[in-house]
């Protein structure tokens, strides 16, 4: 049964990693919640862009923790060209420190992480000390620009090998704004994304070679994936390349229309905008109780 919104608190929070660094994160207070869910951000978005979805999330019955990574959001540095911020930073230290924090501020709760694109493939770098029982992906797949969209890939490849370094040419890192529309990036979290994104095998090879440590392989926890079909970077090829990175998980995946969900586009990014409920009524009952989206080409 819904709560009613007045049931729910909501409160800005610090989120202390084990090396120091300072994050900031809101947490979706129900009151008695059976169930807790970290929502982990797509590259470039500020933890605010998921902040309806994570109302709506609480108001059925869960504590939710929304948080930004560092160098994005309320978790930027003053120098955000040297601060050495790379992509698996943000599973190993910051996932990792937002997980241990809705474990305690939700005693007793299930732990369930929802990952948006670069979300889900965190799972593999964050700590395995927590137990976490389901994971939901939306729109999580491979970088590698050949398993996306025809048409998107010129932007790509423009964004990759000409605006990308002139930006950090210019400015040391890729400033919000222009052809990029997300928050400012690292200049190393920039490097790692082009290099992966340039290769079938994308992460794997860093993860092979010892060059980053991870935990892909002892994610045990059951992993439901959400297929946009508009979306032209997390196609259901690229979901699949990303599911696999995941041996020892069960894994679902389940292809979504935007007519599905009373939608006309819903694309890379639309599945946390206002108005949704009909997918976050699909993940609400996969994390809550294990039910799996009926058609939209599952498997």
């Amino acid at each position: 049964m819904m709560l009613k919104a007045a049931e729910v608190t909501v409160q800005d929070v610090r989120i202390r990693t084990e090396d120091g660094w300072d994050l900031a994160g809101t947490l979706y207070r129900a009151e008695a919640p059976t169930l807790a869910i970290l929502i982990s951000a797509g590259t470039g978005f500020p933890r605010r862009f998921y902040r309806h979805a994570a109302a709506y999330f609480a108001a059925r019955g869960a504590t939710v923790l929304t948080y930004d990574y560092r160098g994005i959001g309320e978790s930027k540095p003053e120098d955000l060209a040297g601060s050495g911020i790379d992509y698996p930073h943000w599973g190993q230290r910051d996932m990792s420190a937002a997980l241990a924090y809705l474990a305690a501020a939700a005693p007793g709760a299930w732990l369930t992480t929802l990952g948006h694109s670069i979300g889900g493939q965190l799972v593999g770098f964050a700590k395995p000390e927590l137990q976490v029982s389901r994971h939901a992906f939306v729109a999580v797949g491979s970088g590698f620009w050949g398993v996306h969209k025809l048409r998107n890939l010129p932007m790509e490849w423009f964004f990759w090998w000409l605006y990308g370094p002139l930006c950090l040419a210019r400015y040391g890192y890729i400033p919000a704004g222009g052809l990029w529309g997300g928050e400012a990036l690292p200049p190393e979290l920039f490097k790692t994304w082009r290099r992966w994104s340039g290769r079938r095998s994308y992460l794997l090879p860093d993860l092979e070679s010892g060059r980053y440590m991870h935990h892909f392989d002892a994610v045990e926890g059951p992993i439901c994936a959400w297929v946009l079909s508009d979306d032209p970077i997390a196609t259901k090829t690229a979901c699949e390349d990303t599911l696999s990175h995941y041996p020892q998980a069960q894994k679902h995946l389940v292809v979504r229309q935007p007519q599905d969900l009373a939608q006309r586009k819903v694309g890379h990014e639309g599945a946390f905008r206002k108005g949704h409920e009909a997918l976050w009524q699909e993940l609400w009952a996969w994390l809550s109780e294990g039910d799996l989206p009926q058609g939209g080409g599952g498997r």
